[in-house]
This record gives C-alpha cells, sequence and structure tokens, in this order.
C-alpha cells in the first residue's frame, strides 16, 4: 500500500471509531401507557407523535403496543418489545435509558364558578380532593399535605375523577391537566346519559415542577439513535410546535398552565 493510500486508511479508521454506533433501520414495537391523550388506543397522541417523529427522523418506524399504565414496563420488563415509554428517570428497567424527551404537567382542576385559587398545596386545606392512583408517592409534598384535606382518595379510573368533580362530589382533582381535559372532553360526547353537566368551566392550575420521563430501549444503538434524533427535533422547534398543538385542543381548561403553552 503506497503512504498516501495508507493514510486515507488510517485516517477512515479513526473516524469510524470515533462515531456512535448507529442502529440500522427498523420497524420499531414501543409498549406504551393507555394515557389519552398521550396515547390513545388507535396508537395516535402528544407524546406517541414525540416518539414517532423522533424515530422516523432516525430512519426507524414505531408500532405502539397500548397497554394499562404501569402494565407496560412489566411487559418490557418480561421481555417484549423493543423500548418503553414513559419511564420514570432512574427507574431500574432492562435496556439503557434515554435524556428527557417527555414532559408533564401535574397540578389541581376544578369548577371555575367556584371561584378557588389553588396556587400550593396549602390551598387545598379543609377541601375534599381526588388524584391518580399512586399520585402521594410521586408528587413532592402531597403525602404530608393530605391530613390536612377534608378527605382524600385515589383512583385508577381518570374518568371518574371527572364525573366527580362534575358532579361536585369532590373540590379539586389532581393530575396531569392535559389527560384530565381529554376525560371531561369524552365525557361531553356522553351527554345524553349523564346525571350532571359536563359542559361545566373547569380551570387548572400547575402547582408542581413537570415531571420528567425518559425512553428505554433494548439496544444501546437505538438509545443512541433517539437522543441524537429528539435533539435535533428540539432545536429546530418541531417539539415544541407538536406540544403546542396538542396544548391548544384543551385550551379552555389549561389556559397558559401547561408546559407554558
Amino acid at each position: 500500500m503506497s503512504t498516501p493510500s495508507r493514510v486515507v486508511a488510517v485516517l477512515a479508521f479513526a473516524l469510524t471509531t470515533q462515531l456512535p454506533a448507529m442502529a440500522s433501520a427498523e420497524d420499531l414495537t414501543i409498549l406504551a401507557g393507555d394515557l389519552p391523550p398521550m396515547f390513545n388506543a388507535d396508537g395516535t397522541g402528544r407524546e406517541a407523535e414525540v416518539i414517532t417523529t423522533v424515530m422516523e427522523r432516525c430512519g426507524h418506524s414505531v408500532t405502539f403496543e397500548i397497554q394499562p399504565f404501569t402494565r407496560h414496563w412489566k411487559t418490557y420488563a418480561n421481555g417484549k418489545g423493543d423500548g418503553v415509554a414513559t419511564v420514570p428517570l432512574g427507574m431500574p428497567l432492562d435496556g439503557h435509558q434515554s435524556e428527557v424527551y417527555i414532559q408533564y404537567q401535574n397540578g389541581v382542576s376544578s369548577l371555575t364558578e367556584a371561584g378557588a385559587s389553588y396556587a400550593d398545596l396549602g390551598s387545598l386545606s379543609g377541601q375534599s380532593v381526588i388524584a391518580f392512583m399512586g399520585a402521594s408517592e410521586i408528587l413532592p409534598g402531597l403525602k404530608d399535605a393530605v391530613p390536612s384535606f377534608k378527605s382524600y382518595k385515589e383512583v385508577a379510573d381518570q374518568i371518574g375523577q371527572s364525573r366527580m368533580i362534575f358532579g361536585k362530589r369532590v373540590n379539586a382533582v389532581i393530575g396531569d391537566g392535559m389527560i384530565f381535559a381529554e376525560y371531561n372532553r369524552q365525557l361531553r360526547d356522553q351527554a345524553d346519559d349523564l346525571m350532571f353537566d359536563p359542559n361545566q368551566g373547569v380551570t387548572f392550575q400547575a402547582i408542581f415542577a413537570p415531571s420528567d420521563y425518559g425512553m428505554n430501549f433494548r439496544s444501546e444503538a437505538l438509545t443512541a439513535d433517539f437522543n441524537r434524533c429528539y435533539s435535533e427535533a428540539s432545536a429546530d422547534g418541531t417539539i415544541d410546535a407538536i406540544n403546542k398543538k396538542w396544548a391548544d385542543q384543551y385550551r379552555d381548561t389549561l389556559g397558559t398552565q401547561y408546559l407554558g403553552h
């Protein structure tokens, strides 16, 4: 091999060894929780759109397998799927965790006509409160505040929270504002069968810091792809546009309280 050819070969080897591993194009199965409008039954949704957009930028296609929330983590842990969505940062789970790609915004929702202003957990003292299952273990300060409430209950059926607030059986609902607003929308479609008015105005107030989530992939190369392509999509405004588009659908409830959108 001549000296110039040898130099070119050495440089090419040095460059390839310094580049991160890139996964070849794949059709990926991603396990996701049944949390409309983050993930809808048909595979659409705010979070679904973020993941699909990012992976398509990397040359991958995505199929979502929707399961009850938290079960999707167990299914992934049992060896199914190429990746799993909505994983709390640091959660001990197989594979390689991505950087933060989605945030949920928990807060307090109440009937607008009540005129209540819930700026913090202390404002809920003496109130009847309902929340999603496990909220007191997840949301900072909530467990300590519960004894000051008139009543407190956690339920897995989140549309039940909407029923209770519209039926005036509780004063406030703690949970993600967009998820709550979507279940309100679903109740409006059932208006003829309800014993209460689901068109009552609802106000959301974000009293918690946003909750960060990552993806877990079995492949380190896929994780690197996801991080790289998410960074690109975030830098050019694509991610922000997706989040704003979904928040705009629930603006009557969220106002400007959902992650600044």
